[in-house]
């Protein structure tokens, strides 16, 4: 699924290789590995990256919903999110993401999983995303498929609580000027890409 999204992406902005792109919550080691990477790429994370950083890339430790002035005053070709505004921590937040993303460039990519795919995509579990929050919390705590198990309960929690899959209704809100593509898994929809290609 990665390497197709990555096709898409090359086909939807086919001078890739020459922009510049900020990735709002995304790694470096995504693009070393990417089969077209951009001539520069900008990567704003909370989580602090390891490792050196590459000619082509620069790092800033930062929250991509209220970025320092000497970000926000800059202008990119691209701005890419991949499975980030799920996490942000609700619609405000949202919001200001969206609003981050509208002001840095005139392009954007924007990628979330889709809250109504059967399979919730963080634990791989049928339908957790519909439960209530303490069920979800016992699943996350318990569930054999999760990528990296929660210590105790109130991490368990605390994973749950920071996940708030999106709708096209919330993504075509948060991106009204966007084509919103469905990527489909066995004929369902499996996430939303918001594009915008200027």
């Amino acid at each position: 699924m990665r390497a197709r999204r990555a096709g898409w992406l090359a086909e939807q902005f086919p001078d890739l290789a020459e922009m510049s792109v900020i990735d709002l919550g995304g790694r470096v080691s995504s693009w070393a590995g990417a089969p077209v990477r951009p001539k520069h790429v900008h990567v704003v994370n909370l989580e602090r990256e390891s490792g050196d950083v590459p000619s082509w890339a620069e790092v800033d430790h930062g929250d991509a919903c209220d970025l320092p002035e000497a970000i926000r005053g800059r202008r990119y070709d691209l701005v890419y999110s991949n499975s980030v505004i799920e996490h942000v921590g609700g619609h405000e937040r949202r919001l200001r993401l969206a609003e981050a993303v509208h002001a840095l460039a005139d392009s954007h990519w924007v990628q979330t999983p889709y809250r109504y795919f059967p399979i919730e995509p963080h634990w791989v579990a049928p339908g957790m995303q519909f439960l209530p929050a303490a069920a979800r919390t016992t699943m996350a705590h318990r569930w054999p498929l999760v990528h990296s198990r929660a210590d105790d309960r109130a991490g368990a929690l605390e994973s749950v609580l920071w996940v708030e899959l999106l709708d096209r209704t919330q993504m075509r809100y948060y991106f009204p000027d966007s084509t919103l593509r469905a990527e489909r898994f066995a004929g369902l929809t499996k996430s939303l890409i918001a594009v915008r290609a200027a």
